[in-house]
């Protein structure tokens, strides 16, 4: 999850709330300084912090409780109604055929994060194509080629031509029928003029429908001057916060940017292709306080499953052969790492005191999926559609195939045999997604 130590305090805090046994100004009080001390390490501006407590601290304690609602789940909605205002709207990039235009000075990370935002739209069913105008930086051209080479997106530049725009022109001309076109330009080390001359140039051939800038998330409050300048120079339509995952910055990024004037679209938060997502307040801090954000994990299941083929009638039957077990898995690794999926569903990251799943859980789990995959690899067709023939003598030589033990062998089999009765037992009602998400709270 992004921003980990805000998201653990802010989440401690609330845990407190709700186990508070009433709500009074001492009780808020104390919610609201830890607040305030969490942001505050994550850089947020000190004046928009003392805004924020001040608003937090009169609405819980003037406000009256709505009907339905007690008075602990007031204050936290607040809370959350609060943090949502102060991260600003996000910027609206419709799924349909446009051009965008990347920006930023160097080393915000604007080259990768425009491979991801072509595989983003990749994943959304769209054919995106990349045009590198960054003809500055040596390398830029064999990094963004790279790229696109392994997602398979198409890509077009021209090494040794140093002139941007004529490059710009004839990529349009050459990818102009994909439905997304991205145009990397340069990057500099300061807003100099030639830089400024030269998107104001590549803008007038290309007529942009978005200019996305790209902000290294490590800038913290210093994210509101890059956005001002590029904003003042070319009119940017959104904003993108790059390295979102490694930084205790992210906060003053974040909320830096909406006091611009200017909004975010996207945010990347890993270092995977697939670790670039759109920006929604509401989402974002829900999953920040630890409400978890089911939307999201649908959308992700969603994208992941599209590119599996599973007999669902066959599977609630209990035909669920290992073969299937080992789709699914494959589904699960391309929603991207085991924490970031667990950390969207409702109610995990607030688990009751002293049962928190620590980072060595996470570690653990994810090498025993991984071993899982090891050991199905070594099995024959006839033991991956009827696992039960897997005998003893089946075991060893399984496991000494895959280069794991006995034990791991049969726990895989110990795994394969509760999902199949776990399938089996959804046979006779039928799986609503609404009715699953009402019921996780969504």
């Amino acid at each position: 999850m992004v921003l980990d130590k805000l998201g653990s305090s802010l989440q401690n805090t609330l845990k407190k709330l709700a186990g508070a046994g009433r709500i009074d100004e001492r009780v808020v009080g104390d919610a609201v300084k830890e607040i305030q001390r969490a942001l505050l390490q994550s850089d947020v501006n000190v004046k928009l912090v003392m805004e924020l407590s001040t608003t937090i601290k009169n609405r819980s304690l003037k406000e009256d409780v709505p009907t339905g609602m007690s008075p602990r789940e007031h204050v936290i909605n607040i809370v959350y109604q609060e943090l949502i205002n102060i991260m600003g709207a996000g910027t609206d990039v419709k799924l349909t055929g446009q051009k965008i235009m990347m920006v930023g000075l160097q080393g915000s990370g604007k080259t990768t994060t425009t491979s991801k935002l072509a595989r983003f739209f990749q994943r959304k069913g769209l054919k995106p194509a990349v045009i590198c105008a960054d003809t500055y930086r040596p390398g830029a051209y064999e990094q963004l080629s790279t790229l696109c080479d392994r997602l398979n997106v198409t890509f077009y530049g021209e090494k040794d031509n140093k002139d941007a725009v004529a490059v710009v022109k004839r990529g349009m001309d050459a990818v102009g029928k994909h439905d997304v076109l991205i145009i990397d330009t340069a990057g500099r080390h300061a807003m100099e003029d030639d830089l400024i001359l030269e998107m104001e140039q590549i803008h007038a051939v290309s007529s942009p429908d978005h200019k996305l800038l790209v902000i290294d998330a490590a800038l913290g409050q210093q994210a509101s001057e890059q956005a001002k300048v590029f904003n003042q120079s070319i009119g940017i339509t959104g904003v993108v916060i790059s390295k979102l995952d490694g930084t205790a910055k992210g906060g003053g990024a974040l909320s830096a940017v909406s006091e611009t004037g200017t909004s975010i679209a996207y945010i990347g938060t890993g270092e995977r292709p697939d670790d670039f997502e759109k920006f929604e307040p509401d989402r974002f801090i829900s999953r920040l306080l630890g409400m978890g954000d089911i939307k999201s994990l649908v959308e992700r299941a969603q994208e992941a499953m599209a590119e599996e083929e599973f007999d669902v009638e066959n599977m609630m039957k209990g035909k669920f052969t290992l073969k299937d077990m080992y789709k699914q898995m494959e589904a699960m690794n391309k929603m991207g790492p085991l924490k970031q999926i667990m950390q969207m569903m409702p109610g995990l990251p607030m688990l009751p005191k002293g049962t928190d799943i620590s980072e060595e859980q996470y570690q653990t789990t994810e090498t025993t999926l991984k071993k899982f995959k090891v050991i199905m690899d070594s099995m024959n067709e006839k033991e991956l559609e009827e696992p039960k023939v897997v005998g003893s003598s089946r075991t060893k030589r399984i496991a000494m195939g895959s280069g794991t033990s006995p034990e791991d062998v049969r726990l895989l089999l110990k795994q394969h045999k509760m999902m199949q009765q776990a399938f089996k037992g959804l046979r006779g009602g039928k799986f609503n997604i609404q009715k699953m998400m009402k019921k996780m709270g969504a």
